[in-house]
């Protein structure tokens, strides 16, 4: 019992680092939520393209954008990868139930949502699904253009 008050203590007090950390753009691409809700506006990179990766590591596509996303994060000055982990600590496979994947309604990843350098969302990816549950529509134009760029790298 000590020991998880003591982590929900320790997570909540770094929790507004990883948001600072988020809003400006380092070496590496940000990794911020661990499962909890966030901001995507607050985290946006001002002046930037902002590209914000929904990903976990128990999701094998999305291990397979890992290293592009790194490389495009890095070469090109105009964007800033940020990496939103849905699980939360301790959760083994995809954390379909993370706070987070209910606040965007995740029911696949990678999924992929791009903010313009003003900090206004420009592209995300869309599903709808009908009354039997199954997807009605399918919009992946934040893929799309997040494919386009890493296959324009050098």
């Amino acid at each position: 019992m000590k020991t998880k008050l003591l982590t929900l203590l320790l997570a909540s007090a770094l929790a507004p680092l990883a948001l600072l950390a988020a809003a400006t753009k380092g070496a590496e691409p940000a990794v911020v939520s661990h499962g909890a809700p966030v901001d995507l506006a607050a985290l946006a990179v001002p002046g930037k393209t902002t590209v914000f990766d929904f990903t976990s590591e128990y999701c094998p596509p999305c291990r397979g954008y890992t290293e592009p996303l790194h490389r495009l994060h890095a070469q090109r000055d105009d964007v800033a990868v940020v990496k939103i982990d849905i699980n939360r600590a301790g959760v083994k496979g995809i954390d379909w139930k993370s706070p987070v994947a209910a606040q965007f309604k995740l029911h696949s990843i990678p999924h992929f949502k791009v903010f313009g350098p003003d900090g206004k969302l420009i592209a995300e990816d869309v599903i709808e699904f009908g009354p039997d549950g199954r997807p009605s529509k399918r919009e992946s134009k934040a893929r799309a253009m997040v494919d386009r760029w890493i296959a324009a790298l050098k």
